[in-house]
């Protein structure tokens, strides 16, 4: 939870979104004694705080009982943003279009604090496919996704990151990865094997807006006996439809000029 003491403070806001912090990173519902402890505030402190947050469908309690999760209201507000919901609405056609070439499902990656966030994705077209569900989370250090991410930033931006992923990991084996996404520039897209399935190898290439990355176009690439495209081919696609998607961005919103 934040340190530093800004001049203005606003306890029940700081309560509430601590809360929502400390449940957008668990892998699974919190008790209420489990959120007392990862927020540092009694039980009485943050009863009130939960029940509000429930009332208003920030959170829910999945088994019914004492356990709390984020519902996806605050993933809908973020994806009501202007930026955002362009974003998507210009990938989308062109990610429809990639997967029906490649056979293969793909997504769409933004980033958050010391963490990548699936924001949009396309199934495959066949029966067979690794899809990622919108939503999904990872470091910034553990995805193909957050190396290509880092590499196209400003020193400046990168810098930055890095400082925060270092503060939610200090091992952070820091060096490894600044080779890592210096491989990655260079070949205008991440080939990293999956940490999470083996067998998959996940490509991922940057959209650009300006000089800087605003997202990740990923496959999670499944090797097939008998498949029409291969990796190397799925790559190229993948590259030109995430710059296919770049230019969109730089000529505004669709169905504008």
């Amino acid at each position: 939870m934040p340190t530093d003491s800004p001049k203005y403070r606003a306890p029940a806001l700081d309560k509430g979104l601590d809360i929502l912090e400390l449940l957008a990173k668990a892998t699974q519902p919190l008790s209420i004694a489990e959120i007392s402890d990862g927020v540092g505030r009694s039980r009485g402190e943050i009863f009130r705080m939960l029940q509000v947050l429930e009332e208003r469908d920030y959170i829910s309690r999945p088994d019914g009982e004492g356990s709390y999760s984020l519902t996806p209201r605050l993933f809908r507000l973020g994806m009501e943003q202007p930026p955002v919901r362009n974003l998507v609405e210009t990938a989308m056609p062109v990610m429809h279009r990639l997967a029906d070439e490649i056979d293969q499902s793909c997504h769409l990656v933004v980033p958050s604090q010391e963490q990548i966030v699936v924001i949009a994705r396309v199934d495959p077209p066949g029966e067979t496919g690794l899809v990622v569900r919108v939503g999904h989370r990872r470091p910034i250090s553990h995805s193909a996704s957050g190396y290509v991410l880092l590499a196209w930033q400003t020193d400046d931006t990168r810098e930055r990151w890095f400082r925060t992923m270092l503060d939610h990991e200090p091992g952070l084996k820091r060096t490894r990865i600044e080779n890592t996404i210096k491989e990655v520039r260079g070949a205008g897209l991440a080939t990293i094997p999956s940490e999470v399935v083996d067998g998959v190898t996940d490509l991922s290439a940057p959209i650009i807006e300006g000089n800087h990355a605003v997202c990740a176009l990923t496959v999670p690439f499944i090797e097939r006996r008998g498949a029409k495209i291969d990796m190397k081919a799925t790559a190229r696609l993948l590259v030109a439809a995430a710059a296919d998607i770049s230019v969109d961005l730089s000529h505004g919103s669709p169905g504008q000029p």
